[in-house]
């Protein structure tokens, strides 16, 4: 028996799943994470209790598997989330600043000011945002005492979550990362795949310290697991690793995955696509000569809307009783949820844009607020879709004709009619809907020599459920110029 370990590094939890060569998940465990916010704005994690929860659950999974069964591990990971470390310790400086942090807002701005956005967008795909890496790196290099000295020797590193793991896995042996995560920091350069040397010195970041760019399915050491050494041969973020778990190999395919935030990512195979609506260009997966990138739209709040409403709002007991409340809520005509919490995300990017309820009435109660905040998740769909199909028209390439998503909020079968009704394109569910981790696997199993090809994990995408569109396209467009009014209101 063949088996792959995906360790699944998220926002709000870190969980192992081990998978059989056919792609089906044997087992798995999940350790909740503790977020920090320190100041308005301000998302912090402890990278050393992401570590404990790591070593927890491969623990935990593995526990009674054979370490002849286990052949390989895949690491996926939130993305653009910022650490530095000491090299010679491995101890962090100061708690990971999570991708959803905004402290560095002000310094975006003053090097949009400068001129500097269009040349960042040039050079790595990405728009000058604090959701990126580099200058919450910048702000860490100049508040820890003496980490810009020590980093130019080499003597801090930095990383984002998934070169943490792979140091602590692999004992300090490897620091790296793969394509895909390095392209989010706004420190790689597209085209080359490599740190751009401009880029570093914008942002005093000395190349001492970052990791050496690898291959998305390699070799990036050997883990120390249970007593047992593992190679570690599938790296990928998480947003490009459920892209693979969906099997998007095509240029056109999209995917679009419901966790604590929400990311679609079209595939545009070889090709470049600086989108002109303010979208992402980003770096899918390489392995040898073969090179992917995608397009992709980033909603900061998604399944944290039903978090807010579980635990600050207290209006639902759990995530799941979101579903049942939303069948028995009147349809609430004009009543719109901007769940703007840390900014607006693609292709608004509005960093200092704040939530807003409008158009609420005597009868609204929580049920109707609920189905706003689902049907909000929606409409920020269909404006990232919206602009993704201009920017593919542009480029020759195919319409978008099916949307296939994953993550914990697909789940809610209401949820997924309401996309398909308010989108306007058919909403395929997988039978494996953890694709992040599947993916991962995927990548370790390419590596390991696995899959002949990327037709060979296409064939195991399996498809538990169609949603295909009921709403007449008429009232599909009021409603969505109704939403376009609410975002204008909180812009």
């Amino acid at each position: 028996m063949i088996s792959i370990l995906a360790i699944d590094q998220g926002t709000t939890s870190t969980r192992a799943i081990l998978f059989g060569a056919d792609g089906r998940p044997i087992k798995s465990h999940t350790v909740a994470l503790k977020q920090y916010y320190p100041g308005n704005g301000w998302v912090e994690h402890d990278a050393d209790e992401i570590w404990r929860a790591t070593q927890a659950v491969c623990r935990l999974t593995l526990k009674g598997v054979a370490a002849s069964h286990l052949k390989a591990i895949g690491v996926t990971n939130q993305r653009e989330t910022t650490l530095i470390w000491d090299r010679k310790t491995g101890k962090p400086l100061h708690r990971a600043i999570v991708w959803q942090d905004r402290r560095t807002a002000a310094r975006c701005s003053e090097l949009q000011a400068k001129g500097w956005e269009s040349k960042i967008a040039r050079k790595t795909g990405l728009l000058l945002d604090p959701y990126f890496s580099a200058t919450k790196l910048e702000w860490l290099l100049s508040h820890v005492k003496g980490a810009r000295e020590k980093a130019k020797q080499g003597e801090v590193l930095f990383g984002t979550m998934d070169s943490w793991l792979i140091w602590k896995l692999t004992d300090g042996k490897v620091h790296a990362t793969d394509v895909s995560n390095a392209s989010r920091t706004m420190l790689l350069n597209l085209k080359t795949l490599d740190w751009d040397a401009e880029l570093l010195r914008l942002f005093g970041v000395p190349r001492a310290m970052l990791p050496q760019v690898r291959d998305s399915a390699g070799d990036f050491g050997v883990a120390r697991l249970a007593g047992r050494g593992v190679p570690i041969l599938g790296v990928a973020g998480d947003q490009q690793a459920a892209s693979i778990g969906q099997a998007c190999f095509a240029p056109g395919d999209v995917k679009s995955t419901y966790g604590t935030g929400c990311f679609v990512l079209v595939n545009t195979a070889d090709k470049i696509i600086n989108s002109k609506n303010r979208l992402l260009a980003t770096a899918l997966y390489r392995k040898g000569s073969t090179k992917q990138y995608a397009i992709e739209g980033s909603i900061f709040i998604a399944g944290a809307v039903v978090q807010w409403l579980r635990d600050a709002l207290e209006s639902i007991p759990t995530a799941a009783a979101s579903e049942a409340l939303a069948k028995r809520s009147n349809p609430a005509d004009g009543l719109y949820f901007v769940p703007a919490f840390t900014g607006l995300g693609a292709p608004y990017w509005n960093p200092l844009a704040r939530g807003a309820i409008l158009g609420l009435t005597r009868d609204t109660g929580k049920a109707e607020i609920v189905r706003a905040a689902l049907d909000a998740v929606c409409f920020q769909t269909r404006d990232l879709l919206e602009a993704m199909a201009e920017d593919l028209r542009r480029a020759g390439l195919k319409r978008l004709s099916r949307l296939k998503v994953d993550g914990g909020m697909v789940t809610n079968n209401w949820f997924c009619q309401r996309l398909a009704d308010l989108t306007g394109l058919k909403v395929e569910r997988p039978v494996v809907t953890e694709t992040t981790a599947l993916g991962a696997a995927y990548l370790a199993g390419s590596g390991l020599g696995l899959f002949k090809d990327t037709k060979a994990i296409a064939k195991q995408w399996r498809l538990d459920r169609r949603f295909t569109p009921r709403m007449k396209k008429t009232e599909r467009g009021r409603l969505y110029e109704g939403w376009r009014r609410a975002v204008a209101r909180v812009l």
